[in-house]
């Protein structure tokens, strides 16, 4: 957007061969999840992932846009199909001219870019290899609290039983053994009672996402919808029900395909496009939902499409959330529990009794592909893509003083004058060593920047909440984090605000940390204010990983307004890395083998870090001291680019200085 390009280090790249085929049953979404956790296991942070092999040719160009789609989650810069005719097939199917894909063909040919998959002399020689039989692919879910977290269906019961008993941790709840059993009862609208328990599915979403750009599972899901309606299986109305396409063809194909009727049966009405229970935009809960959740403490689920399952993002009462395709959404839905056999328990119980399995309505990969050629035509994309600038008819009614410069409105609680420019010269300031400043945050390992800077709902006793109600807003008109990310202040409050969040300097989960003078506990926002009051910077100590899932800039925009100038972890997510130096934050990496408990670091320690004026070089080691503690650091500058940045405040100050040299 700046005109800058991107700098990087030389990345490996990695060759994942794919061979076979998915077997009848197995869906893009069951591949996708199965490659996700294998490239966590290898891990590819900063690297390249290419796929070739026969099995590529298998894949249609939806299921390797849902595949690339992952990156983020697999940790990989990029993972990148090369061109074959599958790719120029496509392009016919979404309605580009004949002319258009014959000058793309040639043009690749001549330049050696048109792959065979089929054909072994065109491999690349990669940095190193994996392999992948498609037909070892079993339906799969991820979950309950990270996307590379596989749990195959099968296995899916067992595994949830065990998640519930096991420690605190990415697969664990410690629930205590006598309150396993606890459920809950209420009355719903219908007059009925119902009863949910540790496993219970309050949330099922077909949420926007290449999920659901994809015909396979689309019309998959609109099928097995359509069996099971036929069926007589229903969804139990608390259920928060959901289906928000990918694009506005999708819409069109279910329709023109017919199952939308079914779909709607079983309350999977189209709400809107867009990101939505994925980032956290599911709504809220009814009351009488929640109320039993909170008062019996049960680990109630969430069922999504979508790509990202961190704590605290789809909703602030769903501790487990799992990823499934659309087609096991719906399913799960139907039992309204995940921890199922659906091997050998029914999905429910038809009309004359007899009982209704999900191997009886499981569309198969033929009965889909058969629907997808008749319906998923050029016209739909010619009819949807046509007229997409226009927007609806709402869009077009806006009204838009014309002006060369944004006319700020001082009244708005959804758009601010950010304050990244104040105080800024012309001219650069010599680069200052970091003095005397306090830990706001201990944190651990896999910290995603949905704890740094969640996009969900706004708790109703948090520092933003407080903001607006000042303001004259109710909590009904709250909003959400990813709404308001256009006010600074709001952002701000909002930065470590996830319910999930795990500081060592407290006792308890949740948004609060200690204010180390004072030995005080407090809201985060509260405590980097009191911090700034008296002019102390601010460190954050982490653990591997720090900064995975979405590329979200807030989580760097965030933590320079609450006065942190370095971050020192163990490792880093290659994205969030990068943006902490675009927004003038240090990253600064604990040497190989070593991290906090290396110096019995317990972040109540007044930090001085030691950064050279003019010989600041990419990885070079910086000194860190700790009450009297001192160790080395490896500074996560990894181009004389990143320095530069850092020099300027970051890359926004560094534009600006561009711009009026």
């Amino acid at each position: 957007m700046l005109g800058q390009s991107i700098s990087m280090l030389l990345p490996e790249v990695v060759g994942y061969k794919l061979v076979g085929k998915l077997g009848p049953l197995v869906t893009s979404t069951d591949l996708v999840l199965t490659i996700t956790k294998n490239l966590r296991q290898l891990g590819v942070v900063g690297k390249f992932v290419e796929f070739y092999g026969p099995g590529v040719a298998e894949l249609s160009i939806a299921d390797r846009a849902t595949i690339g789609n992952m990156s983020p989650e697999n940790g990989a810069t990029v993972s990148f199909f090369p061109i074959d005719e599958n790719t120029l097939a496509y392009l016919r199917q979404t309605n580009r001219s004949e002319e258009k894909i014959e000058v793309i063909r040639q043009y690749l040919k001549e330049t050696g870019q048109l792959r065979d998959y089929n054909n072994v002399s065109q491999d690349p020689k990669y940095s190193q290899t994996l392999e992948l039989d498609l037909s070892t692919v079993v339906t799969s879910v991820s979950g309950p609290k990270r996307p590379h977290d596989r749990v195959a269906v099968a296995d899916m019961k067992g595994d949830f039983q065990s998640c519930l008993v096991n420690p605190v941790g990415f697969k664990g709840f410690a629930i205590p053994p006598e309150t396993l059993s606890a459920a809950g009862q209420f009355q719903w609208d219908d007059g009925k009672s119902y009863t949910i328990r540790h496993g219970s599915v309050v949330i099922a979403a077909i949420t926007s996402c290449t999920n659901t750009s994809n015909p396979s599972v689309m019309l998959g899901a609109g099928l097995l919808a359509r069996k099971a309606v036929e069926k007589g299986l229903s969804v139990m109305p608390y259920i928060k029900t959901s289906l928000s396409p990918g694009s506005g063809v999708v819409t069109y194909y279910l329709q023109e395909s017919g199952v939308i009727p079914y779909l709607e049966k079983l309350g999977f009405d189209i709400v809107g496009y867009g990101c939505m229970t994925c980032i956290g935009n599911s709504g809220p809960l009814d009351d009488n939902v929640v109320n039993t959740i909170e008062k019996n403490g049960l680990v109630c689920c969430g069922v999504l499409s979508g790509n990202r399952n961190f704590e605290g993002r789809i909703h602030p009462n769903t501790r487990a959330n799992y990823l499934a395709s659309p087609l096991l959404v719906i399913a799960y839905a139907i039992a309204g529990r995940v921890d199922i056999d659906f091997e050998t328990e029914p999905l429910g119980v038809g009309p004359n009794g007899e009982k209704v399995f999900l191997r009886d309505i499981w569309p198969t990969r033929s009965e889909i592909q058969d629907v997808e050629s008749k319906h998923v035509i050029p016209a739909m994309f010619k009819e949807v893509y046509g007229k997409i600038t226009l927007g609806s008819e709402d869009w077009q009614k806006i009204n838009v003083a014309e002006s060369k410069l944004y006319p700020w409105n001082s009244d708005s609680t959804y758009i601010k004058h950010p304050p990244f420019f104040d105080g800024m010269t012309r001219e650069l300031s010599p680069l200052k060593s970091i003095q005397n400043a306090r830990c706001l945050l201990f944190l651990g390992d896999s910290v995603t920047t949905d704890h740094i800077s969640p996009a969900g709902s706004i708790a109703r006793n948090s520092p933003a909440a407080r903001y607006l109600s000042e303001r004259g807003l109710t909590p009904r008109d709250f909003n959400s984090y990813g709404s308001r990310r256009g006010n600074d202040a709001v952002m701000a409050r909002g930065t470590f605000a996830n319910i999930r969040l795990v500081n060592k300097l407290v006792s308890k989960t949740g948004p609060r940390t200690i204010h180390v003078p004072s030995n005080e506990e407090m809201d985060v926002f509260d405590c980097a204010d009191r911090y700034r009051e008296d002019g102390t910077p601010l460190v954050l100590i982490a653990g591997k990983d720090y900064g995975s899932g979405s590329s979200r800039d807030w989580a760097a925009k965030g933590p320079l307004l609450l006065g942190i100038k370095a971050v020192i972890a163990e490792s880093y997510e290659r994205i969030h890395r990068s943006n902490l130096v675009g927004m003038g934050i240090i990253p600064l990496q604990f040497l190989p083998g070593q991290n906090a408990e290396t110096f019995n670091l317990n972040g109540r320690e007044v930090f001085n870090i030691t950064i050279p004026e003019i010989e600041l070089k990419p990885g070079q080691k910086i000194q860190v001291e700790a009450n009297g503690t001192v160790f080395d650091t490896i500074v996560r500058f990894d181009t004389e680019v990143d320095i530069t940045y850092y020099k300027n405040g970051g890359i926004l100050n560094y534009m600006i200085r561009k711009m009026f040299a």
